[in-house]
């Protein structure tokens, strides 16, 4: 009777499983390139809008195929130091999630044909390669998440094809100034992950993930961690000298004491106490990326 109460509804046990908490990290990219785009008075709101919701689908197709690979490899154990995740918990059926990962994907691919049919194949290319690494993260022979490939599939995947897709869907282009630009956003989404990975170290390594956090110690993970920061807060500097954009682009710089906590919460916390640091990070890469949007704007 007691875990019946404790169980959420079916409705609440989806919208958990979509991790709504990390889900921001599909909507940074989206927005950082449709700033650039509007900063060169190339903005179409139609494309931005479906662009997004590509995007937030595809990362949620990826939660759910993550939720259902990571239990059925037993990744997913009650030793498992983060929020309850559904399979684990009975609340939703392999057979379901199995289903709700084809519909979720197949949702995206189709809003994203309209997206092909104005912008080309070459948006085309990057939707199905978003999608197969989605599915690829912790499903098929050769899971990323398992073998040390996770935190580059973020970086590539929420930060640099994010980014730059969205620009190009607005300008039919790609540019050096949206590679940068895109920097900062991968950077300190991956950061999400690192956190998440720093956490389950040890549930990771007994459950034979190999994360590069469990390949390289907690040591490694933290100056990752560090690295990924410095590295947003340097790209401002970049397009100040190097493309010419005024004061606003360094609001970002506002954030520091933000960034500054971060840092001291991961080397201070640890076990169930990074689940805040976790929550924290994904709500700074919004913060930096909403503050780097409008100075790229303005």
């Amino acid at each position: 009777m007691k875990s019946e109460k404790q169980s959420p509804g079916k409705l609440q046990s989806w919208i958990l499983a979509s991790r709504p908490k990390t889900l921001l990290a599909s909507v940074v990219p989206v927005v950082t390139g449709t700033a650039l785009a509007i900063s060169e008075k190339k903005f179409v709101l139609l494309y931005s809008l479906i662009a997004l919701m590509c995007s937030v689908l595809i990362q949620i197709g990826t939660n759910y195929v993550n939720d259902l690979y990571d239990f059925l490899k037993g990744a997913d154990s009650a030793k498992r130091k983060g929020p309850k995740r559904v399979l684990a918990s009975g609340w939703i059926k392999v057979s379901e999630m199995k289903i709700a990962s084809i519909l979720v994907f197949l949702t995206s691919f189709i809003f994203g044909l309209y997206l092909v049919y104005v912008s080309g194949t070459v948006v085309l290319i990057i939707g199905i390669l978003s999608i197969i690494a989605g599915i690829a993260y912790t499903a098929g022979p050769f899971p990323l998440a398992y073998n040390g490939l996770g935190d580059i599939f973020v970086f590539l995947f929420f930060g640099l094809v994010g980014t730059m897709g969205t620009y190009y869907v607005q300008t039919h282009n790609f540019s050096l100034l949206s590679l940068v630009t895109s920097l900062p956003v991968g950077a300190l989404i991956t950061n999400i992950l690192v956190v998440n990975n720093y956490r389950d170290i040890e549930v990771d390594r007994s459950a034979k993930k190999y994360t590069l956090a469990v390949i390289c110690g907690k040591g490694f993970t933290k100056v990752e961690y560090i690295s990924f920061i410095l590295i947003s807060f340097l790209v401002p500097i970049i397009l100040f000298f190097g493309f010419n954009f005024r004061y606003w682009i360094f609001l970002p710089y506002l954030s520091i004491p933000i960034a500054i906590n971060l840092i001291r919460m991961l080397f201070q916390s640890d076990g169930n106490e990074l689940n805040k640091t976790l929550e924290l990070t994904a709500k700074f890469s919004a913060l930096f990326g909403l503050l780097f949007s409008i100075g790229l704007v303005v």
